[in-house]
């Protein structure tokens, strides 16, 4: 048995026509700077990236098949440059009986089942190249492909007050829309945590995971899961989810709710928080407010004993910490490798070496669970200061 540090929800950056978003620098989010990012900074083992429908995506990954620098694992998913790729789909649904639209993610075994379902895909949509495009069938006829094909279903960020199930898309209760006995597992999303989920007792059957939803190279890995399991493969993740033969999810990391940009209700005009009762904000009187994560879960909470769960370790992406730019954290990484490494891992006395004390100060708080936060809401993130830091 081995421990697999997994982020299964990735994006590549598309424009309408298909290329490759620019963000930084040189870098872009492509194919293979997501395999380099992920693997030799990040530190993970495996990925899920969401775009793999695409047939330019599908043509490229055909094409390192072809030179022998990506290989279809026979436990299902691909293998390039030591990290096994798990190829998937983001589709968002809004049938008849959905209150607004869905986001859900769909994997499969292997690139020959990715080819079929996008062909399928492509009868449904409006353009096949981009991820999270709608998809004009039903969710419970969307399941049935899926898992005709041998693959994972999985609902995303199920919180999130936009196109999401319970944020956006359901009354009360996942079966508004979906086939219960056909969800694979369910993806808590950055504003919330397990022992928020809990509190939904229909949930309490469902592998939660965390994963990062990253539409840049630097959001990778923000949230993650490790997986019990004999290797890093499709059929091994499968096992994982199910909980069965000894695999596992055995620890959910993610940051702290409070830093997600939807967990508090806010002023959509002067993002000032609101009470639950607040329709018209006191600061700027404005009317427009938007609920956010913590608020919908008390309204959908029930009654019932929380089943055991594997821990959920909040951790504070480096890109959080106040003080640490660019330059330096390429410093971090020459010395300790992974960004998992130096949120974790890294003795105080190193990192002081090479941090200003303020700065290695933060990264150390952040894991003692000492850092004061600021509550994200109505789509700005959370920020954190020590709270020894006046």
């Amino acid at each position: 048995m081995i421990r697999i540090f997994a982020d299964l929800h990735i994006h590549i950056g598309r424009t309408a026509s298909g290329k490759a978003v620019k963000i930084t620098g040189s870098r872009t989010l492509t194919l293979l700077n997501i395999i380099e990012y992920a693997s030799f900074q990040k530190g993970l083992d495996m990925i899920g990236i969401i775009d793999c429908h695409s047939p330019e995506i599908l043509m490229e990954m055909d094409e390192y098949i072809a030179k022998g620098i990506m290989v279809q694992k026979t436990g299902g998913g691909l293998e390039m440059d030591g990290i096994t790729i798990i190829p998937g789909s983001e589709l968002e649904i809004y049938d008849d009986s959905c209150k607004g639209p869905i986001h859900v993610l769909c994997y499969m075994p292997t690139l020959t089942a990715m080819k079929e379902f996008s062909s399928w895909l492509s009868k449904y949509m409006k353009n096949i190249q981009l991820s999270s495009q709608r998809i004009y069938v039903t969710g419970k006829e969307l399941q049935k492909k899926v898992k005709s094909l041998g693959g994972l279903f999985i609902p995303a960020h199920i919180f999130t007050p936009y196109k999401s199930l319970y944020g956006s898309g359901v009354k009360a209760s996942l079966s508004e829309v979906f086939d219960p006995d056909l969800i694979d597992a369910v993806e808590l999303g950055l504003s919330s945590n397990t022992m928020m989920a809990d509190q939904i007792k229909e949930l309490h059957s469902y592998t939660y995971i965390t994963n990062s939803d990253a539409h840049s190279l630097a959001k990778i890995a923000r949230e993650y899961q490790i997986l019990e399991v004999e290797e890093a493969s499709f059929t091994e993740l499968e096992k994982a989810l199910q909980g069965v033969d000894g695999r596992q999810v055995a620890e959910n990391y993610g940051m702290d709710p409070l830093l997600g940009k939807y967990h508090n209700t806010v002023c959509l005009k002067c993002h000032k928080p609101l009470g639950e009762e607040e329709e018209v904000c006191s600061s700027c009187g404005h009317k427009n407010g938007k609920k956010g994560v913590a608020a919908r879960i008390k309204e959908l909470a029930t009654a019932g004993d929380k089943p055991s769960r594997p821990p959920y370790i909040h951790q504070v992406p480096l890109e959080f910490i106040p003080g640490l730019g660019k330059k330096t954290l390429e410093k971090l990484l020459h010395y300790f490798s992974t960004e998992m490494q130096i949120i974790h891992e890294a003795p105080y006395e190193q990192l002081a070496e090479i941090l200003p004390t303020q700065v290695a100060e933060y990264i150390q708080a952040a894991r003692a669970g000492k850092l004061s936060l600021t509550v994200g809401g109505g789509g700005r993130y959370g920020r954190v200061s020590n709270e020894n830091d006046e």
